[in-house]
């Protein structure tokens, strides 16, 4: 047989038309896609009229392995990707202890993702303070790109990811500037927030509206400001992580037009949740930056909506569940992060396509396309002949409400639970491989592959 399998009657998104046909895969790529090429196949799969679109490439997720895989590891977190519709991952330095800010420690997370992760992963490595002389072997190692905190982060233990104040920042950009691979950058003001927070604390004032009062837009506007004349600077590309408002999107797209190399990312749950929302949901909505007014919701929408976002991820950065209850009604002693790499696409597509804010084509280029060419993933993001056979069928018919039972996360939680989803991913394929079956679950063993960086030397 020419083709190890044909997908019939489906509606495959290619980039810039929608065919209803049949797509074609050997040895793990896309052969063809049109007509009559079920003949050829020696395996058919009927797509049963749904979307075929290109695997997610999520290019913000946190996997807690080693040292806290009981918030999250690698088997669990990658199941919950691929039951979304994500087919490779780009994993941050954090929350992994020790954080992967050397080379001998990405290649330790290298080697225990193998083998384990259902989806190809890429990882990223940290920058943080005094850890300079490790940015370039890390490059060589394979970082897909590199990631530091402005705003602060981590804790007393050992080894635990740190954020870097102006002059690390400053002194790192030059290291990575040299590696030619991004930064990719937390943008709040640490001053601000943590005096704005013992203000509150102080106050007694501890409930959500304090939280949300105490991450002004304004923290991250600065701080995104702060660091663009930076990377004007040094040269440094730069890559701005979860960005919550239209007005620090804005300032990304003035350097750009200017001609400095940046870009930006939003998440899910800033363009599908609102603090509104967050009051009611309580502390699984927890994140930081904080969920915004829906004022300065609309005006992120309005920056999606004009493509000045390159990538819309999960930042999918989950806990215990002990972590995120609120027994001494204090938000700010709950941890900050929303697990919701699971609904990526499903909840996407209702609230973008779905509620005719986005195209189908700007969508698959959100999810797929723009982070696949940011990063170098050649082989990712699209369906065109020739790239990995990376697929998700998506079923825009079928409606949903989510259940802590739907939930493949080690710690089963998330803010979208109890959430009607107009939209359910059925299927997802890994290099021409089926790793996710809505009914049957997973049935093969993890076939995940590293994705190496642009710097990467073998051996």
């Amino acid at each position: 047989m020419k083709y190890d399998c044909v997908i019939t009657n489906g509606k495959f998104v290619t980039p810039r038309k929608l065919v209803k046909g049949e797509l074609a895969i050997a040895n793990g790529k896309i052969a063809a896609i049109g007509q009559g090429l079920a003949q050829q196949a020696a395996t058919v799969l009927d797509a049963q009229g749904q979307l075929v679109l290109p695997g997610m490439v999520d290019a913000h997720v946190h996997i807690s392995e080693p040292g806290r895989g009981d918030w999250e590891d690698y088997h669990t977190g990658s199941q919950a990707l691929a039951a979304g519709g994500t087919t490779s991952m780009l994993v941050m330095p954090l929350n992994a202890l020790p954080a992967r800010t050397t080379a001998a420690e990405f290649t330790r997370h290298r080697q225990i993702a193998t083998g384990q992760s259902y989806i190809d992963f890429g990882l990223y490595g940290g920058l943080v303070p005094n850890n300079r002389g490790e940015i370039a072997a890390m490059a060589q190692a394979g970082a897909v790109g590199f990631k530091a905190f402005m705003a602060t982060t981590g804790s007393d233990l050992p080894g635990d990811f740190q954020n870097v104040d102006d002059y690390e920042l400053y002194r790192g950009m030059q290291a990575i500037a040299a590696t030619g691979l991004r930064l990719a950058i937390h943008a709040e003001n640490a001053v601000l927030t943590d005096r704005l927070a013992a203000e509150k604390i102080a106050q007694h004032q501890t409930d959500i509206q304090a939280y949300l009062d105490s991450r002004p837009p304004l923290v991250e506007v600065e701080a995104v400001r702060r660091a663009l004349y930076f990377g004007q600077v040094t040269g440094c590309k730069l890559h701005f992580v979860h960005l919550s408002t239209g007005a620090a999107v804005a300032q990304v797209a003035q350097a750009q037009a200017a001609g400095q190399d940046v870009t930006c990312e939003t998440c899910v749950h800033y363009l599908a949740l609102d603090a509104t929302q967050f009051k009611a949901i309580g502390p699984p909505a927890k994140c930081a930056p904080a969920l915004r007014s829906p004022a300065v919701q609309a005006s992120l929408w309005q920056q999606v909506q004009q493509g000045a976002v390159t990538a819309v991820t999960s930042d999918h950065s989950p806990a215990l569940l002990a972590m995120k209850a609120d027994p001494h009604h204090n938000i700010f002693e709950v941890w900050g992060g929303i697990s919701g790499a699971q609904n990526n696409v499903d909840l996407f597509y209702d609230i973008a396509v779905g509620q005719q804010r986005l195209s189908l084509f700007q969508f698959v280029q959100l999810i797929a396309a723009g982070p696949a060419q940011l990063f170098g993933l050649t082989q990712k993001g699209s369906l065109t002949v020739g790239k990995d056979a990376d697929l998700v069928f998506l079923d825009p018919t079928q409606q949903y409400t989510l259940t802590k039972a739907d939930l493949y996360y080690k710690n089963k939680m998330s803010a979208y639970v109890g959430r009607r989803i107009h939209a359910r991913v059925t299927r997802t394929l890994l290099r021409g491989q089926t790793v996710f079956d809505l009914a049957q679950g997973f049935q093969a063993a993890p076939q995940g592959q590293f994705l190496p960086g642009a710097g990467y030397h073998a051996g």
